[in-house]
């Protein structure tokens, strides 16, 4: 009988956890169970506690055995009982704590007086009330299986809306059957190589992101840079890279460099692919945010059959949601399917439901145009400051994207990080992105994050910019 009562305690609910048990009658139990949640804090000042109907239906216990109990802490002081608010844990009843040695916290690093780092959407401008409207209706609408084990393909709703944004925005040509979520571009990566969808060696740009090849390190995929020009990647060196079926491009806005893949390039490369039997992965990153024309459509739809289309949330909304997509030729669905396993164990279910609302309503568009005009006016803003404060330093590549090369006079681009550093400015050389095997010579420059700064701090960030930038070759 004991052990039953005990058991039937753990059903109180989540409001109210005791732990019945020791010796004694069941009135000695509940009062030595209270007496303890009170006194170490599990019930905090001020906690409201079950009406003795309640509490002894739960317990299956008179109700006599509960009144007692709190009648008994109430004359201790532990609780208060006042007619119509009911029983209450005492406002002077602090838990009483043993003395415990502070755990040493690890210092983090100061955050920057200037924040330029690359990369970052503006935080203040993720759309709040209309990411909530989306989840509230996605929710309400959602039958009762979304909620079980997951797809690892991703919720057919976010498939569906992606498919028909991605045609009409990017002029990628899929299938909701051929899309594949996943919780961003690193997370595509592992799935195709980590997995062994796809095999190196893989032919890369001469600059991109350091932590992209780490995780192709750590797959055992040997990268092999192509040079860069100011029309982009030149692919015409995939010819002579006999072991390469695979070569990973940003065609619609190199990274970090600034410029497009020349349409001539972007044909060749899809001819490569035909007659090598390879795979282009386009890394898509910010392929909606250009200022200075219409946005590029993806090379995916010169060839679905071989190209790889990868997609995120991270420039657009936020890194925070870690959502991303694949495109995938139909050959490589269900390999990657396969790799993924038998249930999503990365994108959330809700975000994902969420995000298909935010598409289907247009609210995705709405806020896509409303932060080109945003990134664009940032854009302009850091243009007009060196114009009038460093003339000889200029942005390269297109009006896109979410940052911005700087060009400086040779040899200058470490003593400038250097100083950036010493002023506060958080920001990257350009030779941080630099491929150890490239072959080029390297341009010193600058990788401006011109997103990044809350609004309030943008025109300060682009001063101490300027003041840090060298002074014009040939002058003191």
């Amino acid at each position: 009988m004991e052990d039953s009562w005990v058991n039937l305690a753990e059903r109180i609910g989540s409001d109210l956890h005791l732990e019945l048990s020791g010796p004694g009658s069941r009135r000695a139990v509940l009062i030595r169970a209270l007496r303890a949640a009170v006194q170490d804090g599990r019930l905090a000042p001020g906690t409201r506690l079950p009406p003795y109907r309640s509490l002894a239906a739960d317990l299956g216990v008179p109700r006599s055995t509960v009144a007692d109990a709190y009648a008994t802490l109430t004359a201790e002081g532990r609780l208060i009982a006042r007619q119509g608010s009911g029983t209450r844990v005492a406002p002077r009843a602090a838990p009483v704590r043993s003395p415990r040695v502070p755990k040493r916290v690890p210092a983090r690093p100061d955050a920057p007086a200037h924040d330029l780092r690359q990369g970052r959407p503006d935080a203040a401008s993720f759309p709040r009330s209309g990411w909530v409207s989306s989840a509230r209706r996605a929710l309400t609408a959602v039958p009762n299986e979304a909620f079980g084990p997951a797809d690892p393909q991703g919720r057919p709703e976010l498939r569906r809306a992606l498919a028909g944004y991605l045609a009409r925005a990017r002029g990628v040509r899929t299938t909701p059957d051929r899309i594949v979520v996943c919780s961003g571009f690193a997370h595509a990566l592992r799935l195709l190589f980590d997995g062994r969808v796809l095999r190196g060696p893989l032919a890369v740009e001469s600059y991109g992101l350091a932590f992209h090849r780490s995780l192709l390190d750590a797959a055992s995929v040997r990268t092999v840079p192509l040079a860069l020009d100011e029309h982009g990647a030149r692919t015409t060196g995939l010819e002579s890279l006999r072991a390469v079926r695979a070569v990973l491009l940003t065609p619609a806005h190199q990274f970090p460099t600034g410029g497009p893949l020349r349409s001539e390039r972007r044909a060749a490369t899809v001819d490569w692919a035909r007659a090598r039997g390879g795979v282009i992965l386009e890394d898509d990153y910010d392929g909606e945010f250009r200022y200075d024309r219409e946005p590029v459509g993806a090379v995916q739809g010169l060839d679905p059959e071989r190209v790889v289309y990868l997609g995120s949330v991270s420039k657009s909304l936020s890194p925070a949601l870690r959502l991303g997509w694949m495109a995938l030729p139909e050959h490589l669905v269900e390999p990657v399917l396969a790799v993924k396993g038998e249930r999503e164990a990365w994108a959330g279910v809700t975000d994902q439901l969420t995000l298909a609302d935010f598409i289907d309503t247009g609210r995705y568009d709405k806020h896509i145009r409303r932060m080109r005009q945003h990134y664009r006016s940032r854009r302009d803003r850091l243009v007009a400051a060196l114009a009038a404060q460093a003339p000889h330093v200029t942005p390269t590549g297109i009006a896109a994207g979410l940052h911005a090369v700087l060009r400086l006079p040779p040899g200058t681009e470490g003593g400038t990080v250097k100083a950036a550093a010493r002023q506060g400015i958080a920001l990257d050389g350009l030779a941080a992105f630099r491929h150890p095997a490239a072959g080029m010579p390297h341009q010193d420059g600058l990788v401006v994050g011109y997103s990044t700064p809350p609004e309030h701090a943008y025109s300060a960030a682009l001063e101490a910019l300027c003041r840090i930038l060298p002074p014009r070759p040939g002058t003191a």
